[in-house]
């Protein structure tokens, strides 16, 4: 019986992770609807970035609940940074806020973690593309 796998990389540690995690510091904006429905907005500096997902810590804390949609944008200038997943070139992204963590009294700023609402399907057709190996 003959098992055809696709190539991975071995670089994705033991997380699982669908795609590589980048550290990279670049600042970004936020805008979302509070509860009453004014738009709101935020400065805010990435932390790490990948291609469906960003963790950004704020230098002042914003009141986000956890599921809220945001739009997240990097700031224009650091668009072509290297390292940076082709979907954070474009404009902006719808995403999802899935995890908030306070600021702490030693200083570290709030961060939110977000998932940026991007074709998946885009990702699956890459990796239907990459070359697969046979195993016997």
């Amino acid at each position: 019986m003959t098992h055809t796998w696709p190539e991975t990389s071995s670089n994705r540690g033991a997380d699982n992770r669908s795609t590589e995690r980048h550290t990279i510091a670049l600042p970004a904006r936020l805008t979302w609807k509070d509860q009453r429905g004014t738009t709101r907005f935020a400065s805010v500096v990435t932390q790490n970035v990948s291609e469906f997902g960003v963790y950004v810590e704020c230098p002042t804390s914003v009141a986000i609940p956890m599921y809220r949609l945001v739009q997240f944008q990097l700031e224009r200038e650091v668009r072509d940074a290297d390292r940076l997943p082709g979907s954070l070139r474009q404009g902006r992204i719808l995403s999802a806020v899935y995890r908030v963590s306070p600021a702490t009294r030693s200083g570290k700023p709030q961060g939110l973690a977000l998932r940026l609402m991007v074709d998946p399907k885009r990702r699956v057709a890459e990796a239907d593309a990459s070359p697969a190996r046979a195993t016997a």
